[in-house]
């Protein structure tokens, strides 16, 4: 049995996409009886393990993930098929106090993806405290017009013991009443052992409105590899950088090409990348002393850059100032935010 789903009235882009996905149009498209589809994204506080437990459902790492707050800038999106359902998992920016246009702008973002969303998973690490921070962002979930259905996520059980995680989900549970909402479920889970992730993936499926599959079978993301690339550089530069540098790092790719003096069984990659600080003496820092850093920086990443593409990478990195490019508007949009 199928149930048709028309799609008169699409655009050219969605219409290309059902194509991709082998289904005739215009007309209804076959979907399998009771299948699902639609959209959930993760909250919490800074290092709440959002990017990690995101990783980790959709088996491939397409969000960088770092101890430095406000480390993910960007919308990702992570696609998750099953035979009756496809989940788009968005990984956002965490809502923060902003004190610059870059903040204000992710906060927007922010905002528009929980609009969006069908499922809103609460990532409560078990290793901290329930406190004012977490409240809040409850109560802004909570005033939102269109409230998305709500799955509690005691993230990091690995870091705790039984005891410190019964009192964790009985927090968890008494929050309904304090803060007027209702949780459709509360999952204890570790994203680094992989303890309970199936049963969180299968939670977030559960609440998807019925629908046909929003992206062709086998994609992962719909990030584009030269921005992944660019995020797994940016890791490697925010390791072991401490007090406001973290928030000053970009990274474009300027160039990528494969190489051409190279045999079609044995390809290799170009990439050209540019680091973006605001200042001149984090440009030093970044650089090191001697290149050494920088050089590490290039070591790291073109390791999970050769992993990503499947063939080796020369990476060739350069360290550019951008004055206070996080405030000026000019700026951020040439950088993409």
């Amino acid at each position: 049995m199928s149930e048709p789903f028309d799609t008169e009235g699409m655009d050219a882009a969605e219409l290309a996409l059902f194509r991709e996905a082998g289904a005739p149009a215009p007309g209804p498209i076959p979907v399998p009886e009771g299948f699902r589809s639609g959209f959930a994204c993760f909250v919490g506080r800074p290092n709440a393990g959002k990017s990690t437990l995101t990783n980790a459902i959709v088996g491939e790492k397409i969000a960088i993930t770092s101890s430095k707050p406000q480390t993910t800038r960007r919308i990702i999106r992570g696609i998750v098929n099953r035979p009756l359902a496809q989940l788009v998992l968005v990984d956002t920016p965490g809502l923060h106090r902003p004190r610059t246009l870059l903040g204000q702008r992710l906060n927007d973002l922010v905002y528009e993806t929980w609009s969006g969303v069908d499922v809103i998973g609460v990532c409560l690490p078990c290793s901290q405290r329930i406190g004012p921070g977490d409240e809040y962002l409850l109560r802004e979930i909570a005033s939102l017009p269109r409230r998305p259905r709500l799955v509690a996520l005691a993230t990091k059980t690995d870091l705790v013991g039984p005891g410190r995680i019964a009192q964790h989900l009985a927090k968890i549970a008494s929050m309904e009443e304090e803060l007027n909402l209702r949780w459709d479920a509360i999952v204890p889970v570790s994203a680094l052992t992989g303890d309970q992730v199936g049963i969180v993936l299968n939670e977030l499926m559960s609440h998807l409105p019925p629908g046909p599959p929003l992206y062709p079978d086998g994609e992962v993301t719909d990030e584009p590899v030269e921005t992944r690339i660019a995020e797994l550089i940016r890791e490697a530069a925010l390791e072991g950088v401490t007090d406001e540098l973290p928030h000053s790092i970009a990274v474009v790719i300027d160039e990528m090409r494969p190489r051409e003096d190279r045999p079609a069984d044995q390809p290799m990659m170009d990439v050209f990348a540019s680091i973006i600080v605001e200042r001149d003496s984090q440009k030093g820092i970044i650089i090191g002393h001697r290149g050494e850093r920088l050089k590490e920086v290039g070591r790291a990443a073109r390791l999970q850059a050769r992993d990503l593409l499947g063939m080796p990478v020369h990476l060739a990195l350069h360290v550019k100032v951008l004055s206070d490019w996080q405030r000026d508007a000019k700026h951020l949009n040439r950088l993409g935010f």
